[in-house]
């Protein structure tokens, strides 16, 4: 295979934690007087970072008000609060993902994770689902000055794999994931099946459209 190095997102790409996410955002909303949002809404919103996620939640009211930095930093300490109590409790893995891993670990790649997610929460939530040791290095939203779309973390991950960015491999789940791979000169494959805020995974400007990471691992030792 000639990618030397993998770097996977984490939400929508490897793990189903829209479940966890729903819950703590509307315990979030209930606590400052809001009424409960749809899982499918909640899961628009999710994407660049609870920071970004929290002020989106708080922007869904009748006026549309956005909210000040004040009440923001407020209510991601609600936030972060109420998913430390269920991170993981009801995410999954998704399909697929395991043969992937096991795929690329066996043909040499070395692996990364590259999630706008906050350390305090990716940490925990890989080894809760087994899939720590999979991965030599895990760059979180909180690791680099700037998160995906900036291709910062990308890069990152690169140097902390010793890897070459155009030999190296990027899987995600979003526009997000594609505009930093892009930017950084990686190869990007797409997943149809993730949270890709309300764009269609067709749009997006990736090499291919994979069904899930065993199918990427096929896709790379085809080339």
């Amino acid at each position: 295979m000639r990618f030397s190095a993998v770097l996977l997102d984490l939400d929508g790409t490897l793990l189903d934690t829209i479940p966890d996410l729903a819950r703590a955002s509307n315990a979030m909303r209930a606590e400052l007087g809001m009424p409960e949002l749809p899982v499918a809404t909640v899961a628009t919103y999710v994407g660049k970072g609870t920071e970004n996620l929290v002020k989106r939640l708080l922007a869904d009211n009748p006026e549309g008000r956005q909210p000040s930095p004040e009440e923001t930093a407020r209510a991601l300490e609600i936030f972060h609060r109420h998913y430390h109590e269920v991170n993981g409790d009801e995410a999954s893995v998704y399909p697929g993902v395991v043969e992937g891993l096991e795929a690329f670990s066996k043909a040499g790649a070395a692996l990364a994770v590259v999630t706008n997610k906050p350390t305090q929460f990716t940490l925990p939530l890989l080894e809760r689902m087994g899939l720590a040791g999979y991965f030599s290095q895990v760059v979180c939203g909180d690791t680099c000055a700037r998160k995906k779309p900036d291709p910062m973390p990308f890069l990152h991950a690169c140097e902390l794999l010793g890897a070459d960015p155009a030999a190296s491999l990027a899987i995600g789940d979003s526009i997000n994931d594609a505009l930093a791979a892009r930017a950084a000169n990686m190869t990007v494959l797409a997943l149809p099946y993730g949270y890709n805020e309300g764009m269609d995974v067709r749009n997006l400007p990736v090499d291919d459209i994979v069904m899930s990471i065993a199918e990427a691992a096929q896709w790379a030792a085809a080339r």
